[in-house]
């Protein structure tokens, strides 16, 4: 299955460029013609000082394992870890994000978030504490409000939004994880994810369902899983990636 035509970097190649060149400082103008010029998915992790960003460490082989084996996707086999304040974010349409800790960005990264989204990107922030009290999840939320103003509370994403749909169809909304349930977070399966849309697409999506811990394991040992919990992943890139 291909992705589908009419997406979000084609509206990007007919305006993104142009206005880039512009509004952006040189570098930044450079790393977002890199993007649409570059098919390849990569997986960017984001690096932040205040946190355990580097939690879950087999994320990115598992994710790039499932956007092989069930799309057309080409991919970059290596992880690309960036930080929010550098021109090169631009050159990155999906961007994953974890931890259990503090979220606390300075000005400069703030500043290279919002260019981010408004450029096109897409951010999934993945809460490893899945819970809604959280410390990650209250310092995501309060970033997302400076950062975005006028939208960072992060409403909640419908279950008839395009991205469970993207590429698998998710008629329920966004699949429950085994982590939900474990004691650690606030023991509630939440039916839904919250986001920030940009230009009526989501810029900024928000999990309190540890995704993250769902999807660090072994590739090798999917063969022995009933249902492939990475399947989901493919709808995120598929999403940020059109």
């Amino acid at each position: 299955m291909h992705p589908p035509s009419g997406t979000r970097r084609s509206f990007l190649a007919q305006f993104g460029t142009a206005v880039s060149a512009l509004a952006l400082a040189p570098g930044a103008a450079l790393a977002s013609a890199r993007r649409l010029m570059d098919p390849d998915f990569t997986f960017a992790r984001l690096r932040y000082d205040s946190g355990d960003w580097d939690y879950n460490p087999k994320v990115c082989s598992n994710v790039l394992d499932a956007v092989v084996q069930y799309t057309t996707i080409p991919v970059h086999q290596d992880e690309v870890v960036i930080t929010a304040d550098s021109a090169e974010l631009l050159a990155f349409p999906f961007l994953f994000m974890t931890g259990h800790k503090l979220v606390r960005f300075s000005a400069k990264e703030r500043e290279g978030i919002r260019r981010f989204v408004e450029n096109g990107g897409f951010l999934f922030s993945d809460d490893c504490n899945h819970d809604v009290n959280g410390l990650y999840s209250k310092s995501f939320e309060a970033e997302m409000m400076r950062i975005f103003p006028s939208g960072g509370s992060l409403p909640k994403i419908p279950n008839s939004h395009p991205l469970y749909r993207a590429f698998f169809r998710f008629a329920d909304g966004p699949p429950q994880t085994s982590h939900e349930l474990n004691g650690w977070g606030d023991n509630i399966v939440h039916d839904y994810l919250r986001g920030y849309e940009h230009r009526n697409r989501i810029g900024v999506l928000y999990s309190n369902k540890d995704y993250g811990c769902e999807w660090d394991y072994d590739w090798r040992n999917k063969r022995f899983r009933r249902d492939d919990n990475t399947r989901f992943a493919v709808n995120l890139v598929v999403y940020a990636m059109t």
